[in-house]
């Protein structure tokens, strides 16, 4: 944690081991209690105007929340990666990569000085540059998913099945575990301007004995 005059506070570097996982196997990790901006939505992330909304709304109230902590605090951050929980009634819908199916909510991770107050602000500031229906459904969101199972995948999005499914298949049952919550993605790279096989997605899956 940083103070005022302290070194800009980076969530990927103070927590290295849950944003910088090996891509060779997948590893079991301990997610401390996190507190995110949130917004949920439903079907294919591709397609859905909803969910563009969604992440213009996270991210603008996320650099908004950012510079009022810099300017009243003295506590600068940097903004921390988009991250979304995914699922279905049927978890084979990922494996099968039908998104019209997922429901999904979208994150990104405040430090744990932010509050309730500090967010009302910033959505009212981000509602005052650009209005986006999305704002209405921001909200700030405890997540904690404790012991989970994690892997780095590099490549397109639509790669990532094989991958899921050796987790679902093979990894988690030859240890005894099952789901314990949603599937999560960490988007290390912003797809907009990253080659679609350079891309790298922390896979993340919340595990209890089964």
């Amino acid at each position: 944690m940083t103070g005022p005059g302290n070194a800009k506070y980076d969530l990927k570097r103070a927590h290295a081991e849950l944003y910088a996982p090996s891509a060779k196997e997948w590893a079991v990790v301990d997610v401390p209690p996190m507190r995110c901006l949130a917004v949920d939505g439903h079907g294919d992330p591709n397609t859905e105007a909803s969910y563009r909304e969604a992440v213009e709304a996270l991210f603008g109230v996320a650099y908004a929340v950012k510079f009022a902590s810099k300017r009243a605090l003295g506590r600068d951050f940097v903004v921390a990666p988009l991250e979304g929980l995914w699922w279905a009634d049927d978890p084979r819908a990922f494996v099968a990569r039908d998104k019209s199916a997922w429901d999904w909510t979208m994150l990104i991770v405040q430090p744990d000085w932010i509050d309730q107050d500090a967010v009302a602000a910033a959505i009212a500031t981000a509602r005052a540059k650009s209005p986006n229906p999305a704002l209405d459904l921001l909200r700030l969101h405890h997540l904690h998913e404790g012991r989970s199972a994690q892997i780095l995948h590099v490549g397109p999005y639509d790669d990532e099945a094989p991958t899921l499914a050796r987790l679902h298949d093979e990894w988690m049952p030859q240890r005894g575990l099952t789901f314990n919550g949603a599937h999560h993605e960490v988007y290390l790279s912003d797809a907009r301007r990253t080659a679609p096989e350079k891309l790298r997605t922390v896979l993340r899956q919340p595990v209890r004995p089964a």
